[in-house]
């Protein structure tokens, strides 16, 4: 079997099985397991693969095939300048978020030495990306999943960025105030569980998925930490509501901003009392 028939067979299995873009996934699933980048693999399109290959090669295609997420599946995913450690620990890292990250950055350029703290922080994704690109910034992260902070934590020491991790239901054992809060609580009400990709249905941690009130509960708790912004990722149809629930908390300035789709996605408020 060449490269080329493996790449072909792989598209042909992961389509089968309702794969979205299956063609990409299997080239990033072969070149992984072969070592090699996506270019290589149309570079050596006719090189016969050895059997050893051709085991690795299956092995995560079959795994792809099974609906669990690419970057599960790849073990790493990209997120803003960062290469995050990915498994069924945390959900995967969304580009959308990468927009909340943007966001929070300006919001906090006047600010000299800002104080974050980033609630429910998974992968580390949004605490790692403002550690990263704000490196005057003191960032706490917190999880009330132990087994999602050490991923935060592996991903934290992998990408030589020093955080200050703290397991908590949302802001319940944070002290400190804060210039800002940011946030991508779950979102899911339990009804739309069923509606969704298995990716996510099955593979990812319900408990970071389903919205039980969290994002609610963490716009009142915010108020004892902050003194500045309070930033959430939101759902689409949730976002006029949240912007509703911050004014009526006394929050100034909230406002609905939109992803690159033009979707409602970023909510946020600011707390001066």
């Amino acid at each position: 079997m060449t490269l080329g028939e493996a790449l072909a067979g792989a598209t042909d299995y992961l389509a089968g099985r309702g794969v979205d873009n299956a063609r990409l996934d299997a080239e990033r699933l072969i070149a992984r397991a072969l070592g090699l980048t996506r270019i290589e693999l149309y570079t050596q399109h006719d090189r016969p693969l050895m059997q050893e290959e051709r085991d690795r090669a299956r092995s995560l295609v079959q795994r792809r095939g099974r609906r669990e997420p690419l970057a599960y599946v790849l073990g790493d995913w990209d997120f803003r300048r960062l290469t995050l450690k990915t498994d069924a620990r945390a959900l995967v890292p969304r580009p959308e978020t990468e927009l909340v990250v943007e966001r929070c950055l300006e919001l906090l350029a006047a600010v000299e030495e800002p104080e974050v703290v980033d609630v429910g922080t998974g992968t580390g994704a949004i605490a790692l990306a403002i550690a990263q690109e704000r490196p005057a910034a003191r960032v706490t992260a917190t999880d009330v999943s132990a087994d999602a902070l050490t991923l935060a934590r592996e991903n934290a020491a992998a990408n030589g960025l020093d955080l200050t991790f703290v397991e908590s239901d949302l802001l319940g054992d944070v002290d400190g105030s804060f210039d800002l809060v940011v946030s991508n609580p779950p979102y899911v009400l339990p009804g739309e569980l069923d509606d969704l990709e298995p990716e996510v249905r099955v593979w990812e941690p319900r408990g970071a998925l389903l919205d039980e009130g969290q994002g609610e509960r963490l716009a009142g708790q915010a108020r004892e930490h902050l003194r500045g912004w309070l930033v959430l990722e939101v759902h689409a149809d949730h976002a006029r509501r949240t912007v509703e629930l911050l004014r009526r908390l006394g929050y100034d300035d909230a406002a609905v901003r939109t992803d690159l789709a033009g979707r409602d996605r970023i909510v946020e408020g600011r707390w001066n009392g």
